[in-house]
């Protein structure tokens, strides 16, 4: 009987796997770019972001109250608010104040005014502010907001101190901090962006 000749059969053989270069180096570029990405966007949110509780619940249903919320404060530097942005500002530019947190409702040059408890802006009903406004304040007559003024005003404007109360007014841009844009969770309240 011959013997078989297994040479080219089974191997057990175990080849040493090679790394390439190229596959190291293109991990560690992608490792790299992540790296620089977290660190870029950790600096801008330092510099550029800071965080706000919400006091109240002027702002119902949309922020809740005990919710805490992230602000763009360089938005403002390039441009400004529009109507409907909701915002943080310190009433009168008091340092010493908390941050008030309401919705851009007209801008400079608009007139305003609350009648029959709707809020009109340059004559149309806003769209804005949908509840019933059973106090008018100072809006009870028609306004016109000079330059760098905003009125602004609470979603839920029966729980809101805003523009309505003669102690705040029109609000400065110069007073005005930062653009709301995220809201983190709590309880009975939504995560997401502030629209």
């Amino acid at each position: 009987m011959a013997k078989k000749d297994y040479s080219d059969g089974l191997s057990f053989y175990k080849r040493k796997k090679k790394i390439s270069y190229k596959a190291v180096h293109e991990v560690l570029s992608w490792l790299l770019s992540v790296l620089i990405t977290v660190f870029l966007a950790t600096a801008l949110v330092m510099l550029f972001g800071m965080e706000v509780f919400m006091a109240g619940s002027s702002m119902r249903p949309g922020i809740e109250p005990e919710q805490d919320l992230l602000i763009d404060r360089f938005s403002y530097v390039l441009g400004k608010p529009h109507a409907g942005h909701v915002v943080i500002f310190l009433p009168n530019g008091n340092e010493n104040s908390y941050y008030y947190t309401k919705r851009v409702v007209a801008c400079p040059g608009d007139t305003v005014q609350i009648k029959n408890g709707r809020l009109y802006v340059n004559g149309e009903l806003s769209e804005y502010i949908e509840s019933y406004i059973s106090d008018p304040g100072i809006a009870e007559n028609e306004l016109t907001l000079e330059n760098n003024e905003y009125f602004l005003m609470g979603d839920n404007p029966s729980e809101s101190e805003d523009s309505r109360s003669s102690g705040i007014g029109p609000v400065l841009l110069t007073d005005i901090k930062g653009h709301v844009w995220f809201k983190l969770p709590v309880e009975g309240g939504k995560m997401g962006i502030v629209r």
